[in-house]
């Protein structure tokens, strides 16, 4: 079940879950600016991850979605766009 907000840990084990972590890179850093190459995400593990956000979330991501984003901050504003408001008036 997903949550109404696409989070930085929910990419993260997102992340994890489909590709893993290269030895040496430290997904509980800093990485919000770092680019997924330089975390060690290439092409592949990248459409990995886009298809299971997509199932998880039950959205459609662009085909370029990784090439316009290329970094955690903004890949998960760009869920966060595509993601439906919670109304929360009663």
């Amino acid at each position: 079940m997903s949550s109404a907000v696409f989070t930085l840990a929910d990419l993260k084990r997102i992340l994890l879950e489909g590709a893993g972590a290269d030895d040496g890179i430290d997904l509980d850093g800093d990485i919000l600016d770092l680019d997924f190459e330089a975390l060690g995400y290439e092409s592949l593990a990248l459409l990995e991850t886009g298809g299971r956000i997509e199932r998880e979330y039950h959205i459609a991501l662009d085909d370029d979605v990784f090439t316009d984003n290329r970094t955690p901050r903004t890949l998960i504003a760009a869920v966060n766009g595509l993601l439906p408001s919670v109304s929360t008036a009663a």
